[in-house]
């Protein structure tokens, strides 16, 4: 169903267009940067250090491998990965069966924020991604301590309706328990 997604696609930001597109292994050391850029991330142990690579690469793999999910990144001109999200398709049986979109760990560098690159890639959520793959409700999630994210999302129109709970039921993987018996990337 995400393969309905058109991309890449150029968006317009306010500084300057920025490209949409599916992410790639060649992507991974810029959407990593972003998640070290971002201090609740890098709070959670998102440091970008060579060792987590491994990590990193089998989790992109299993992303883009599953049908109903894609890891995208917004580049500038100079070919710099800026932003990144993963949006994922989920069918379900409430609303009369409605389908939702799901976007998370949405990112953007933080040398760029207030550039409008959230805005554009955000209203391409709502009003491209969400209609093409059949979606009639976006939804997402923003950690507790986000509160500049949460007044975004709020200006584009999104609702703080419901109340998110985690229950943490291991560590999170290492590169050392991502390898195989024959040193293949195997989550965990």
């Amino acid at each position: 169903m995400i393969d309905r997604l058109h991309l890449p696609v150029t968006l317009d930001a306010r500084t300057a267009p920025v490209v949409l597109r599916r992410a790639t292994r060649d992507d991974l050391a810029g959407i990593v940067r972003l998640l070290a850029d971002d201090p609740v991330s890098a709070s959670r142990g998102d440091r970008a250090q060579p060792e987590d690579e491994a990590a990193y690469a089998a989790a992109l793999d299993a992303i883009t491998a599953d049908a109903g999910n894609d890891l995208l990144v917004a580049v500038a001109p100079a070919g710099v990965v800026v932003g990144t999200l993963q949006v994922t398709v989920i069918p379900g049986l409430t609303r009369r069966g409605s389908t939702r979109l799901l976007v998370e760990a949405v990112r953007v560098a933080s040398t760029e924020r207030s550039s409008g690159i959230g805005t554009a890639v955000m209203r391409w959520v709502t009003d491209v991604a969400a209609p093409a793959v059949g979606a009639t409700l976006v939804q997402l999630t923003s950690d507790a301590a986000r509160s500049d994210a949460h007044r975004f999302y709020r200006r584009l129109g999104f609702v703080d309706s419901h109340v998110g709970f985690k229950h943490a039921v291991g560590p999170a993987p290492t590169s050392a328990s991502m390898q195989g018996d024959q040193g293949d990337a195997v989550p965990h």
